[in-house]
């Protein structure tokens, strides 16, 4: 049996300073390891090596902490895209890097990601900033951004709204394939940033067949 304090990954106690910081921590590494579900409390504050009754001095309770996680990969998630949409290169460039960054963000966030979809947290629609912060976009609004400068010509008649959902609902809908091994893989077949770029101009060319800019 391995010794209680020891937890997912390298499987070594934490040594901390910062309570708080230290429990988002266990909870971001349970829940890549066993999903939103695969952890309680207990368990947390068994990795951190304190006592249960001292994890409710920073959060109210489970959801809570999930909550936290959960905004802590929303915020790192919009902070990438933001970084894609203001690279160098033509507005298509910089779109196909912003679907990469989101790819990219799913496969080595695990923890956050799920967090982010299966917690009652803020949605990708909102702002990922606190409520005493400056506005900024949202993670959606980033991608909306993205597709009314890459498009500019539109969307023969379509909302560009619309169009985002779908994108965002393919880019969901490959890392949860790729994440749980059900995307195909072989010799000939197109990994999961070629499926994307694809899928992407399908929806494109489909509601109008709008030219790049650039």
């Amino acid at each position: 049996m391995r010794p209680w304090r020891e937890g997912p990954g390298d499987r070594r106690s934490y040594h901390h300073g910062n309570l708080k910081e230290a429990l988002i921590e266990a909870a971001r590494r349970f829940i890549a390891e066993r999903g939103v579900g695969g952890f309680t409390l207990v368990d947390a504050a068994r990795l951190v090596g304190v006592t249960p009754a001292a994890l409710y001095r920073h959060f109210r309770g489970r959801e809570a902490l999930l909550e936290e996680v959960a905004g802590r990969g929303f915020t790192d998630l919009a902070e990438r895209l933001a970084r894609s949409l203001s690279s160098r290169g033509t507005p298509l460039e910089r779109f196909t890097r912003m679907g990469e960054a989101y790819l990219a963000f799913a496969e080595e966030e695990p923890g956050y990601y799920a967090a982010i979809f299966e917690t009652r947290g803020a949605p990708m629609t909102a702002s990922p900033n606190p409520s005493n912060a400056p506005a900024r976009p949202s993670p959606f609004d980033l991608l909306l951004e993205a597709l009314k400068s890459t498009f500019p010509e539109g969307f023969g008649g379509v909302e560009p709204r619309f169009i985002a959902l779908e994108v965002w609902a393919l880019s969901h809908g490959l890392s949860t394939l790729s994440a749980s091994g059900h995307l195909p893989k072989g010799p000939g077949m197109p990994d999961k940033y070629e499926l994307l770029r694809a899928g992407v101009l399908a929806f494109v060319h489909g509601a109008g067949g709008p030219r790049a800019s650039g």
